[in-house]
């Protein structure tokens, strides 16, 4: 009873001083915040509403819900901490549902990077909260910079709770502009993707702008987001797995009996194998030292932990092990599936002569119990001592991070992609047909794939399969050959991969090492992606031709997207040999398809086998395209009609079809679309006032489609005013949405057709489906006050997207049309 008074009472002096326009004393809020809690629920919601804006960030925080159950909201309160403490403006693009996120998270983020001081304001500091730990659980988004800051304080012991925070909340995970690290920042890197992908909850890793990448650190942030690790020296000095690893093992079980067996064999310990292996392989071995050599300075900064990695185990070279035998570690939110891994002869184990090499003992299937976490890292340590003594010196260059990702994401292919890699290499030829150069192929010397095919490859005790992200995306990261196969050879294990964006990595040639990998995962049951978009500035191969392939090897997928910006010049670089044409494309699952040519022609006898291969799409995007003449314009709208009855979005940007007005005008009639884009396509370029009615007949006509997009198409007033029309009473069209942006529109051609349009709502009683108008980039700054009341007739007929745009920094080419 004495503390409800207190409390009360304490609450009356805040809300006198609220009242009386004087901020109340920091010593009585206080005061007052340590009686609201655990009993904020007594104050009454009037009581409450006035002490809200006095309270801290870390009280407010915890007050949140009570206050939403009383009706009461704190998002002003956070906007208003967003404006005094940020002082920045969000992106206009950004749609902000929860202030309190957005505080939260980019305080973490500031805090973290130290660019936030939280003794520059009473708001934000308390002694007796943790900044980093109070606002991590609304983190869904952390960006990583530079030289990792941040990196070694999240994985210190004290903020081990802020960092199992984290793991629950964290869904994306960014890098932008990353430099070269020091050896033990790249540990805390991996303690920390170790736990925030591996035992947490993070579907998405990006990487962006990184002109000169370490190759070392960008194959650890890969492997490790495949769901690879190669722990080394991280947890060896402290003794025993993390421990999430550990209680997660002491959660499922033990090793089983079968499980022990195959551990203490000689196929997986070097104890009576050792000296066949040595026999055996002792050719292979001498003839890839020379390859070897090549990756020796890679190796010691790749694998700075080699000594303890062959410390912890090490494989026969005569047996394959697949990685389960490590643990497979699941997070909740999402189960890895690996369930094939019975172990045959991949398409390494083929020297370049394409002849086998010494056969590899098959085991047989694993069982769910193989599919447990396992405790493993004590037992490799104290077992493998000895066999590493007498094989360190052979080994020694054998156990870099290039190997181990070449080794592991190739054990778990299925049996129908190791036969189809066996006959491309008996008969030489690359993805799809093309047969490069010998100068074109990539070398794999160096990287772990070398003659004899076990050279270089890491024991696979040491390399561990965790969970793994569902989204990869490289923007402008140059991608070498080496990085290229690692990311391929990664691809072709990656089961629980959705969506893979490659924007801008200058591939080349290497894309065939993409391509490889995509083949090889395609032949999984368990695949998941369907998501690939490749873009860059050059292409090496015609845009058609690189659809052709990846659909080849990949015709899984559901969203394809290539976009080029300019022809490869350098006529040597083209691949030679006969083209991926002559390949048939099975049937696939596209919906969604995207080409951006860099200005080449449609090419439409290569265009049409990718249509009548994709029976379910239902959009396609053409950009940049040239076309020859109007028989290749109609026959790929025939294709289309006869292959892609599904076919609802249809979009042409930058296509010159100022002389394709017939065809044009087929589109508008077809009876299944139901969006049509013409951007910057010259429609109205050099167009007769007939071709435009008969644009509005069409469309008054077609009860089908639902958006015409026109931005960039010079309608300018009287053309915009006469697309009224299509709105009249005699109309059953069923256009929702009209983009004119980018047209030339001047505020009195506006308000005119906002008359019109009036007009005709009305004497169709106020019934219309036209609910949303795009004006981007139009003359609307000629007159402001016109511009003004035309807008404000708009609005009260639609949703109007416009935006104030400086007319005088139009094209003059725009001008002629006026």
């Amino acid at each position: 009873m004495d503390q409800s008074v207190t409390l009360v009472g304490t609450s009356v002096s805040i809300l006198f001083c609220c009242l009386s326009k004087s901020f109340p004393p920091p010593r009585l809020i206080k005061h007052s915040a340590s009686l609201l809690f655990p009993h904020p629920k007594a104050l009454p919601g009037q009581i409450l509403q006035g002490i809200l804006p006095l309270l801290n960030i870390y009280y407010l925080e915890r007050i949140e819900d009570i206050a939403v159950k009383k009706g009461l909201s704190t998002q002003p309160i956070w906007h208003k901490l967003w404006n005094d403490v940020m002082k920045i403006r969000p992106s206009k693009s950004e749609n902000i549902t929860s202030w309190r996120k957005k505080f939260l998270e980019t305080f973490f983020s500031n805090v973290l990077h130290g660019v936030l001081d939280v003794s520059s304001d009473q708001r934000l500091s308390d002694r007796h909260f943790s900044p980093l730990l109070h606002s991590s659980r609304h983190v869904t988004q952390l960006t990583i910079c530079n030289m990792l800051q941040g990196v070694a304080e999240l994985t210190a012991e004290p903020n081990q709770r802020v960092l199992e925070n984290l793991a629950g909340s964290l869904r994306t995970l960014k890098f932008r502009h990353l430099l070269t690290s020091d050896l033990s920042i790249r540990h805390s890197l991996s303690l920390l993707l170790h736990h925030l992908i591996h035992h947490g909850a993070v579907s998405q890793v990006s990487m962006c702008s990184w002109p000169v990448p370490d190759k070392v650190l960008l194959v650890l942030i890969l492997s490790m987001s495949a769901g690879f690790w190669h722990p080394g020296k991280t947890l060896v000095h402290q003794g025993s797995p993390c421990s999430l690893c550990r209680e997660e093992s002491d959660a499922q079980g033990l090793l089983t009996q079968e499980d022990e067996a195959l551990l203490e064999s000689n196929q997986l310990c070097c104890g009576s194998a050792e000296q066949s292996e040595t026999v055996q392989w002792g050719d292979s071995e001498s003839r890839s030292r020379k390859a070897q050599t090549a990756s020796a300075k890679v190796l010691q900064e790749a694998d700075p932990d080699s000594q303890a990695s062959i410390e912890l185990s090490r494989s026969s070279s005569d047996t394959v092990k697949t990685p389960v035998l490590c643990g497979l570690r699941s997070h909740p939110l999402q189960n890895l599936a690996c369930q094939d891994t019975s172990c045959k002869v991949p398409p390494e184990y083929h020297n370049i002569k394409g002849e086998s090499s010494p056969s590899l003992p098959k085991r047989s299937s694993v069982g769910p119990a193989f599919r447990k976490p396992y405790r493993r890292f004590k037992t490799a340590v104290g077992r493998k001592r000895r066999c590493t003594r007498r094989n360190r010196r052979a080994r020694a260059d054998s156990e870099d991070l290039y190997d181990f990702v070449f080794a592991v994401a190739r054990e778990e292919e299925e049996a129908a992609a190791e036969s189809l890699y066996e006959s491309n290499a008996q008969e030489g030829e690359s993805i799809d047909g093309w047969a490069p150069s010998p100068a074109d192929t990539p070398s794999f010397e160096g990287v772990g794939c070398t003659e004899g095919g076990s050279v270089g490859i890491l024991p696979l005790k040491a390399a561990c399969r965790f969970r793994s992200v569902s989204t990869l995306e490289l923007f402008s990261i140059p991608l070498t050959g080496d990085t290229c196969r690692a990311l391929g050879n990664l691809l072709s294990s990656w089961a629980s991969l959705e969506k893979l964006v490659l924007s801008y990595n200058g591939l080349g040639a290497n894309i065939f090492c993409i391509l490889s990998g995509l083949r090889a995962l395609s032949h999984r049951r368990d695949c998941s992606l369907h998501v690939v978009r490749v873009s860059d500035v050059f292409s090496y191969i015609p845009s058609v031709e690189l659809v052709r392939s990846i659909l080849t090897a990949f015709p899984r997928l559901h969203t394809l997207s290539v976009s080029f910006d300019l022809k490869n010049q350098l006529e040597g670089n083209r691949p030679e040999g006969h083209s991926s044409s002559e390949a048939e494309i099975p049937e696939s699952c596209l919906e969604q398809l995207e080409i951006r040519f860099p200005r080449e022609p449609l090419q439409t006898s290569l265009l049409l086998p990718v249509l009548k291969a994709s029976r379910s799409l239902q959009q396609l995007s053409l950009d940049s395209a040239t076309i020859s003449c109007p028989l290749e314009f109609g026959l790929l709208l025939q294709a289309l009609k006869e292959c892609n009855p599904g076919l609802k979005r249809l979009s042409f940007h930058d296509v010159n079809l100022a002389d394709y007005q017939k065809e044009v005008l087929l589109l508008l009639q077809d009876p299944v679309l139901q969006e049509i884009t013409f951007s910057f396509c010259r429609l109205f370029e050099s167009c007769t006032t007939e071709f435009l009615s008969n644009i509005i007949k069409i469309v008054k006509r077609n009860s089908t489609l639902k958006s015409l997009k026109l931005p960039g198409n010079r309608l300018g007033n009287h053309r915009l005013v006469a697309l009224a029309d299509i709105f009249s009473e005699d109309s059953s069209s069923s256009i929702c949405q009209l983009d004119v942006s980018s047209n030339c529109i001047k505020p009195d051609g506006l308000l005119e057709f906002a008359k019109k349009l009036e007009s005709h709502i009305l004497q169709r009683g106020g019934q219309i489906t036209f609910t949303h108008l795009r004006l981007f980039q139009n003359w609307l700054d000629q007159d402001a006050a016109t511009a003004q009341e035309a807008l404000r007739r708009l609005r009260a007929v639609c949703s109007v997207v416009s935006n104030t745009w400086d007319s005088s920094q139009a094209f003059a080419d725009y001008i002629s049309v006026m």
